[in-house]
C-alpha cells in the first residue's frame, strides 16, 4: 500500500512516519485490495489541549473512505482513525461483491 504524509505547518519527525506505516499496514489484514492512503497532519492554533488533527483518505476500488479525529496527541488521533477504518473495511468485506439479476423468462 502506498502512504502520502502531509504535514500541515510543521515538519513531522521519523517516529510519527513510522508510526503511521506500521498502524496503516495492519489495515490490509482487514481488507487486502487497498491501493493507497492520504494522511492529513494538522495542528490548530488554539488554547485547547486537543488540538491535533489527523485526516486519512484511504482509496480502495471503487469506493473511497475518509475518517476525520481529533485528539491530544497524534498517535492517538492515528489510532483512533484506524480504529474507525477497520470497522469499515470489515463491513465493507462482509457485504456480497454480486449484485443479483433481475432478469424474468
Amino acid at each position: 500500500m502506498k502512504v502520502n504524509t502531509q504535514a500541515v505547518n510543521f515538519n513531522a519527525d521519523g517516529k510519527l512516519l513510522d508510526f503511521i506505516q506500521t498502524r496503516l499496514g495492519k489495515l490490509e489484514v482487514f481488507y487486502d485490495k487497498i491501493i493507497s492512503s492520504d494522511i492529513y497532519l494538522k495542528v490548530e492554533n488554539t488554547s485547547v489541549k486537543e488540538n491535533k488533527i489527523v485526516e486519512i483518505k484511504l482509496h480502495i476500488p471503487k469506493e473511497t473512505f475518509v475518517v476525520k479525529k481529533q485528539c491530544k496527541s497524534f498517535e492517538e488521533a492515528i489510532d483512533s482513525c484506524c480504529s474507525s477504518l477497520e470497522r469499515k473495511l470489515a463491513k465493507k468485506k462482509k457485504k456480497p461483491r454480486f449484485q443479483p439479476s433481475l432478469k424474468f423468462l
